[in-house]
């Protein structure tokens, strides 16, 4: 199978990267639980967030999952989550203080936007051709 009739490196290795975020999402997600199942104060609200990043995660995980399939569809969903977690990279930076954690963050996400608005994935998302990564590399 030729690689011009699947999604070009650029996209899957941002699908991959997008996982990475939803792995973390479940992360949160058991910690909460653990939390909320260990004595929290107000263990209902706990639950409630748990199950609202739940959701927010398997949005996460089913993008990161069309990526890397090469699905069109989940660009735009990627692009929105990424555009978000810069919003919260930024209140790292500012109000927070992290300097650190809020740098990688921002840098994470400023590179899956690189990769998904990369010349063969705008090409690949468009319908239009040549996006075959291997075209650079006969030249």
């Amino acid at each position: 199978m030729s690689q011009a009739l699947g999604a070009p490196r650029a996209v899957r290795l941002a699908g991959l990267l997008v996982g990475l975020q939803g792995l973390a999402g479940v992360v949160l997600v058991v910690a909460l639980l653990v939390r909320a199942l260990n004595g929290a104060p107000k263990p209902g609200n706990v639950f409630g967030e748990a199950g609202y990043f739940a959701i927010l995660t398997a949005a996460v995980i089913a993008t990161a999952v069309g990526l890397a399939r090469g699905k069109r569809w989940a660009r735009s969903p990627a692009v929105v989550v990424q555009l978000l977690l810069l919003g919260v990279a930024w209140y790292t930076l500012g109000p927070s203080g992290r300097w650190l954690i809020g740098s990688l963050a921002a840098v994470y996400c400023v590179s899956v936007l690189v990769l998904l608005f990369s010349t063969h994935a705008r090409a690949w998302v468009l319908g239009i051709g040549p996006y075959d990564d291997s075209a650079d590399q006969k030249s």
